[in-house]
Parts: C-alpha cells; sequence; structure tokens
C-alpha cells in the first residue's frame, strides 16, 4: 500500500507563530507509518509575486525560478495539504497569497491545456485550512475560506476539514487554549487512517 503523502504549509511570517504551532500538531497526529510528511515554511523561500506575464500559456509551467517550481510538483503529488495561514486584514496572508497566485500555472494546465494536475491523475486528494485571527469578527475565515476553495478547486482537492479559531493574536496565545493543540493533534491522527486513492 503506498505512502499517503502529506504536505503541510506553514503560511504565517511568524516562526512558531500560533498557526505553526498548530500546524505541528496536526503533522504529529498524522505522522506513522502509512504517512510521508512534508512541512514547508514560505517565509523561508523566494516566491517573487504572479506578472500575469501569459508565460505559463503554451505549457503549465511558469517562467520565473525560484522555489515555486519545486513547490508545483510538491502540490501536484500530495494526497493530503494542510494549509495554515492566519489571517491578516480579514485574509490570507501575503506569503501564502503570493504561493497561490504563483499557481495560475496550474490554472493553466488545467482548464487551458486541458492536462490533469494531480499526479497520478485522478487522484482523490482533500485538503484542510488551519487558521487563526486576532478579532471576533463573525465572517473573519470567511473571504480565506473564498480563496482557499478556489485555489483547491485547481489542485483537484476537496476541503475536507477547518480548524480555526477567533480571538487568538499574541504569539503562543493558542497554547492557552482549552482543546486547540490536541483538536489538530486529533485531526492529523483522523487524516492518517485516510487510505490513499
Amino acid at each position: 500500500m503506498p505512502k499517503l503523502k502529506v504536505l503541510g504549509i506553514a503560511g504565517s511570517p511568524r516562526k512558531q507563530g500560533n498557526t505553526d504551532l498548530l500546524l505541528e500538531q496536526v503533522l504529529a497526529g498524522a505522522s506513522n507509518q502509512q504517512t510521508e510528511i512534508k512541512k514547508i515554511a514560505l517565509r523561508e523561500l523566494h516566491i517573487a509575486p504572479c506578472r500575469h506575464c501569459d508565460g505559463c500559456l503554451k505549457t503549465g509551467i511558469c517562467v520565473q525560478q525560484d522555489d515555486m517550481q519545486w513547490i508545483h510538483q510538491d502540490l501536484r503529488k500530495a494526497d493530503y495539504i494542510v494549509l495554515a495561514s492566519p489571517i491578516f486584514f480579514m485574509a490570507l496572508t501575503a506569503q501564502t497569497k503570493a504561493m497561490i497566485d504563483r499557481c495560475q500555472a496550474l490554472w493553466v494546465m488545467k482548464h487551458v491545456l486541458k492536462m490533469p494536475v494531480a499526479i497520478p491523475p485522478g487522484k482523490k486528494r482533500k485538503g484542510i485550512f488551519v487558521s487563526v485571527g486576532g478579532t471576533k469578527f463573525e465572517n473573519l475565515f470567511e473571504p480565506s475560506r473564498v480563496t482557499l476553495k478556489a485555489w483547491f478547486s485547481t489542485l483537484e482537492v476537496k476541503l475536507d476539514a477547518e480548524l480555526t479559531f477567533r480571538a487568538i493574536d499574541e504569539k503562543g496565545t493558542i497554547s492557552k487554549h482549552p482543546t486547540a493543540l490536541q483538536d489538530a493533534y486529533n485531526l492529523g491522527q483522523r487524516l492518517a487512517q485516510e487510505t490513499p486513492i
């Protein structure tokens, strides 16, 4: 049986911040002999903004040479994608949005060139959204959720679960939440019981 490929993406500019801690727990819960875990921290990578130059229209490959070249491959091969990003001004962080925008090449691959994005083609893939925000707004996560779903649609990924917390702002505050870290670990454990298709 093939191992379940789990890709964790840390989208916060702050190292060991609240979403980082949650992501670590999800990945810890998912870690076993049946899973292959990879974590990437966007703040440590070079990802230029999309130039909308249409350089990818003929090939589905971005012409900009930076870390997105290998991230594209990781995104295409993963069985599960866990995106962790805090909310900045009611949206995903700039680091996260830059990565998403650079997936325009994969959008072209799917919608213009009519090529499969998932490797192998037809693989059933799922995604998890992990996020915190400093305010208590009722719709705090909705703008990010819309962006995430559009991105997942391009990647041929179905949003399977969310783990979001309001009124979490100061670094490390999530550790004081009565259930958050355990909830994240439990979500990872549930994820690890899935069978790749």
